[in-house]
């Protein structure tokens, strides 16, 4: 069967579950040696009837499943609706919500908000290679507007002006190539700067506006500034690369997401930002490859999901 290249084509494509399983296992051992992720033995036997394998070391954890060690771990739902969700929250340009995922696989609208909970954990995509030429650096706010808010909930929500009462987002984007969004406490200098020296190399040719948060970069990166208050472009002095991003990223949280509370909103953050850094030269079923491609060592537990395992999964900005 062909490579599907639609919704319909792929919930078709991925309804058999031998297809699943050798779509995942040609990610995941892609050298056809199926490995146990529990001791890393290759003596291991295909179980067909249980569609389990099983490992002839001396371990506890003897059978694994294709879930084992991937976001996918110890859920009761199938392959099938797995990667039907993941098609539509990689290829979906605003985003999906929880209820049009549970509409679409049959499922309850509370699986569905933790399944695209989970599947935003795998898309985070952790690197230590720095971002380099022509960058963009800039800031935003994330929060309701309270003009479109009851007024119980705006006296109960905000409480001050300007982004007081948001969560700040910083964002640094390498012109013809990848964004990189993280929230931070607040825009004062040694947040932002922490973050700039982290993700960007020396040298490289910084672009920003004129908070003072951005002073003394310059002996460090060929630092240049627009002032808003006078233009938004000066040649290629600009961050409207930056601008738009946010305004997708905007979109999406208020057009399909309506209400993200700031403990979640570093994986909506990572949710938008794949699908811009892979918006080009990949049709659906590569992004859904690549993003399949990272389910493996990753795990988000429902108590952390609600924040009740004492501390959330893991910010790996």
């Amino acid at each position: 069967m062909d490579s599907p290249k639609t919704l319909q084509a792929a919930i078709l494509y991925f309804a058999d579950f031998d297809r699943c399983r050798e779509f995942l296992m040609d990610l995941r051992w892609p050298d056809g040696k199926v490995i146990c992720p529990q001791c890393g033995s290759a003596r291991v036997v295909y179980l067909a009837n249980a569609r389990v394998w099983k490992c002839y070391e001396n371990h506890p954890l003897k059978k694994f499943s294709l879930k084992t060690g991937t976001i996918f771990e110890d859920s009761p739902l199938g392959l099938d609706k797995w990667l039907a969700a993941l098609w539509l929250l990689v290829n979906c340009k605003n985003g999906v919500s929880s209820c049009e995922i549970a509409r679409s696989i049959g499922i309850t609208q509370k699986s569905a908000w933790f399944m695209a909970h989970r599947l935003r954990f795998a898309l985070h995509y952790g690197s230590f290679d720095k971002l380099s030429g022509e960058v963009e650096v800039d800031e935003t706010f994330i929060g309701g507007k309270a003009r479109n808010m009851h007024v119980a909930q705006r006296r109960r929500r905000i409480t001050g002006t300007g982004g007081k009462d948001k969560t700040a987002v910083m964002g640094i984007l390498e012109r013809d190539g990848k964004v990189r969004t993280v929230v931070v406490p607040n825009r004062k200098k040694n947040a932002l700067q922490a973050k700039v020296n982290k993700h960007l190399e020396a040298r490289s040719a910084l672009c920003t506006d004129a908070l003072l948060s951005y002073d003394a970069l310059a002996p460090r990166y060929a630092h240049q500034v627009i002032d808003h208050a006078v233009a938004y472009v000066d040649g290629q002095v600009h961050t409207n690369g930056l601008e738009n991003y946010w305004s997708l990223l905007k979109r999406g949280l208020a057009g399909t997401y309506v209400s993200v509370e700031p403990f979640h909103l570093f994986r909506y953050l990572d949710e938008q930002a794949f699908r811009y850094n892979n918006r080009k030269e990949m049709d659906d079923f590569d992004r859904l490859k690549l993003a399949a491609s990272q389910i493996v060592g990753k795990r988000l537990t429902w108590k952390q999901a609600i924040g009740m395992a004492g501390q959330p999964a893991p910010i790996l900005n």
